[in-house]
């Protein structure tokens, strides 16, 4: 007997499988709570970085600890606004790329 040859997949291809396809409501809200996941995780480990605990960076930008605790948790979508303000207590730097009709906008 001869070795059967195991299908490989992509991930992209097991995402459209399993999320739904680029577009998709399913997909959609799948990449915007990964991309609230990422953004929570920086700004976790920069307030580390900076020995800032939940309270003192929600008082540098004013707001309650809960706050912080659920972006950092990526349990809340907040404004751009208090996000850049979080990056800013943390004197991070954040760039934001909107691209519409092959042309890229960056907000700094």
């Amino acid at each position: 007997m001869g070795k059967s040859k195991m299908k490989v997949y992509t991930l992209e291809e097991l995402k459209d499988q399993y999320i739904g396809p680029i577009g998709s409501p399913a997909r959609d809200a799948h990449e915007h709570k990964l991309s609230m996941d990422l953004l929570g995780r920086a700004i976790r480990t920069i307030r580390k970085e900076r020995n800032l605990t939940q309270e003192q960076l929600g008082e540098l930008v004013g707001v309650q600890k809960a706050q912080i605790s659920k972006l950092e948790n990526g349990t809340n979508s907040a404004t751009i606004d208090t996000i850049l303000k979080v990056f800013s207590a943390l004197k991070a730097e954040v760039q934001f790329n909107v691209r519409v009709n092959q042309q890229t906008l960056t907000i700094r």
